[in-house]
């Protein structure tokens, strides 16, 4: 069984290249500070680290 991981959008994605608009838009999130879940897989875990100055890994 594979657990949940949140992600928040703390940071905008204005002036950021397209595919890393992209890659946000990818997991589901499109306002600032809003928290998503999504299933604690490699592919996620991997689009969170393209990333990671955009977005938080909330516990």
């Amino acid at each position: 069984m594979e657990g949940t991981i949140k992600i928040k959008l703390y940071r905008s994605t204005n002036s950021t290249p397209e595919k890393q608009r992209r890659v946000v838009r990818g997991l589901g999130l499109r306002k600032l500070n809003q928290v998503v879940e999504r299933p604690d897989t490699p592919g996620f875990r991997g689009m969170v680290k393209k990333v990671p100055h955009l977005l938080q890994v909330v516990e």
